[in-house]
């Protein structure tokens, strides 16, 4: 059995006050604050590509981020004993965004925003020119999803006795599937018409940012977790944080546009950017979910959960497209 606090002591010459295991790591109380060792197993050159990114951000005032620490060999990744491979970060302490608090929800909204703007003075390499470092077109998923989706529709409808949730999605798919591919269809039509002058506005993304890697510290907010940064268009950050806010919110548009207001007022959006934004919510990604989450699970038995979500969905639709509609 490793003994981490022995591994950070050592490797990384911390007096370790306390510990504790958290997110699937280890917490440590330090003589430098707090840090969060976990395993690691991708690669130097990635965690590389984050710290030169992170570094930028440290002159960001209210917005911090979980810079990681290199060991006394000044090396990003340690080795234990067993040939476990770990790394160790800055940590915060705070407690995550609440989603049902409108005041913290459009606090998160500017302080993305605010990482946003840092992010675009970030200078790119010629190395980061890899394949997990550049976001596809944002088309391409669609067009995948789009493939399962009829593929489980062909699966249902070949089956003789259909239970609860297949016929919820009988009577659901052609609603949604068409704006599935309107969704694709417009999105291809952006980067198509825009070219390669799309890439021109790819900038470094968080990848991930929902409640849980928005801290809310007492005069600052921490942003946690970039092991999925990429370059990209950075509206897809702003769509992933927002719709969970809006999926808790019963799709509010008057909460939706008050957040993009709040994004507005530390950066602008060009109208691709809004165009681009508008069709990552028209796409039904919820409705995608449930449908492939039932075609590689258990088919013979769907929890009734799923079918309520199925009905929730189509409630939602009203509201949802009122507030899609303010995008543009």
């Amino acid at each position: 059995m490793i003994d981490w606090n022995t591994e950070i002591v050592e490797k990384y010459e911390l007096c370790v006050a306390g510990s504790r295991k958290g997110r699937g790591a280890w917490i440590f109380e330090t003589d430098r604050g707090l840090k969060l060792l976990k395993e690691y197993k991708g690669s130097v050159k990635r965690l590389e590509f984050e710290e030169a990114v992170l570094d930028t951000m440290k002159d960001a005032g209210a917005l911090r981020v979980d810079q990681y620490l290199r060991n006394k060999e000044q090396e990003l990744v340690s080795t234990a004993e067993d040939g476990t491979r770990y790394i160790v970060k800055d940590w915060f302490s705070d407690r995550e965004c609440d989603l049902k608090d409108t005041w913290e929800i459009l606090s998160a909204v500017r302080q993305i925003a605010v990482l946003h703007k840092s992010l675009r003075h970030v200078e790119t390499r010629e190395e980061w020119n890899l394949k997990s470092m550049i976001s596809p077109p944002l088309y391409e998923a669609m067009e995948k999803h789009n493939r399962e989706l009829r593929k489980a529709r062909t699966f249902i409808r070949g089956k003789r006795k259909k239970n609860e949730f297949e016929l919820a999605v009988i009577g659901s798919y052609d609603l949604f599937y068409e704006q599935a591919v309107k969704a694709r269809d417009g999105m291809a039509a952006v980067f198509e018409r825009e070219g390669e002058s799309i890439k021109n506005s790819y900038y470094v993304c968080h990848g991930e940012l929902n409640q849980h890697h928005i801290l809310m510290g007492k005069d600052y907010v921490a942003v946690t977790e970039f092991n999925k940064m990429h370059l990209g268009l950075q509206v897809e950050d702003l769509y992933y944080f927002m719709r969970k806010v809006m999926e808790k919110h019963d799709w509010n548009p008057s909460l939706g546009e008050s957040m993009l207001e709040a994004y507005e007022r530390v950066l602008v959006m060009s109208q691709r950017e809004r165009e681009c934004l508008y069709y990552l919510f028209l796409y039904p990604e919820k409705y995608w979910k449930q449908i492939n989450f039932y075609y590689n699970a258990n088919k013979a038995w769907v929890p009734a959960r799923q079918t309520e979500k199925i009905a929730s969905l189509e409630r939602q639709q009203a509201s949802r497209m009122q507030f899609i509609d303010r995008i543009l």
